[in-house]
């Protein structure tokens, strides 16, 4: 079985650890979000892949959900003690040397999709990780601060700011000029499944959807297309998405998440069993829907949720 899944990062890659422990024999494709890629220190840093690689070779920080285990942050210091910053975004030791690898292979002229498959080399993540383009995406949020409005880098709105201000509008930057990666258009084409995990519907796989060429392909793949929501009860089940939702005007519920990805992209959706009364309206908008437990509080549960997305998909395929 051929499964592509657009991910994001914490979200999208604990559902990717579900979902190899659910289809161990599949072969898995991840298209993963550049859009909160930043350069930081004179580095490239890509927060989702390297969240995905990270996590599905096992040198995740577990209890972040982001960043290497056992970290330590000596580097950070000494560039702080220099007065060089920025000090909001921690990256430690371990870390630090991925993000100049990274630097150093691009600075060479290497593709960044040629760059993230040398990296897996070491990590074996048991998945074919692609970025969503070797092109300059940068997702970036209007604001209101101190009475003015600014434009700042997702990662200053999500991590420095903790999106404590409304975001006004959420934009791409370099998006409608991006192609997408080697790779990306031919596994959607030859997919078997399809799959949007529990990331961020506009800042992660929205970004990704943005870059031309991708939605058109997911919209027109003959393979079936599920998504796993990311709201339950009403609220995001981790981070603040309710935030970035509200700047594209769609309300914080499971069935509005449908509808604002559309039945023609969607052809099923899992909410979770507390929002089954929802069910019904994603059903009137023209897609399959099923109330299942979405909280993945461990890899046996996301692998039970993988597993109903791959029900789901063979249901929606007949």
């Amino acid at each position: 079985m051929r499964i592509v899944v657009l991910a994001g990062g914490i979200g999208g890659a604990r559902f990717l650890r579900g979902l190899r422990s659910a289809a161990p024999e599949a072969d898995v494709t991840v298209i993963g979000n550049t859009g909160d890629d930043i350069h930081l220190f004179g580095l490239k840093v890509c927060p989702d892949l390297d969240t995905v690689m990270y996590t599905l070779g096992g040198g995740i920080d577990e209890d972040q959900g982001w960043g290497r285990q056992d970290e330590s942050f000596r580097v950070k210091s000494e560039l702080a003690a220099y007065g060089v910053g920025p000090e909001w975004f921690g990256l430690g030791d371990r870390d630090f040397a991925t993000h100049i690898v990274r630097t150093q292979m691009l600075g060479a002229g290497y593709p960044l999709s040629a760059v993230t498959e040398a990296l897996c080399t070491r990590w074996n993540p048991g998945v074919r990780l692609l970025p969503m383009s070797d092109d300059r995406v940068e997702t970036h949020v209007a604001v209101t601060l101190d009475g003015e409005r600014r434009v700042i880098h997702f990662q200053e709105y999500w991590v420095r700011l903790r999106a404590s201000v409304d975001a006004e509008a959420v934009v791409p930057v370099g998006a409608d000029e991006a192609k997408p990666a080697p790779g990306v258009l031919q596994a959607l084409a030859e997919a078997d499944v399809i799959l949007l995990p529990p990331s961020n519907p506009v800042v992660s796989i929205g970004t990704i959807l943005a870059v031309p060429g991708i939605r058109e392909a997911v919209a027109s793949a003959a393979a079936p297309v599920v998504g796993l929501s990311p709201i339950v009860g009403g609220a995001p089940v981790r981070g603040m998405a309710d935030k970035v939702l509200a700047a594209v005007g769609v309300e914080s519920t499971a069935a509005a998440v449908a509808r604002h990805y559309g039945a023609g992209l969607l052809d099923g959706w899992l909410v979770d069993t507390a929002d089954a009364a929802s069910a019904a309206e994603v059903e009137a908008a023209g897609i399959r829907c099923l109330a299942v437990p979405l909280m993945m509080t461990d890899t046996g549960a996301t692998a039970a949720m993988a597993r109903a997305a791959l029900a789901l998909a063979e249901e929606v395929r007949a």
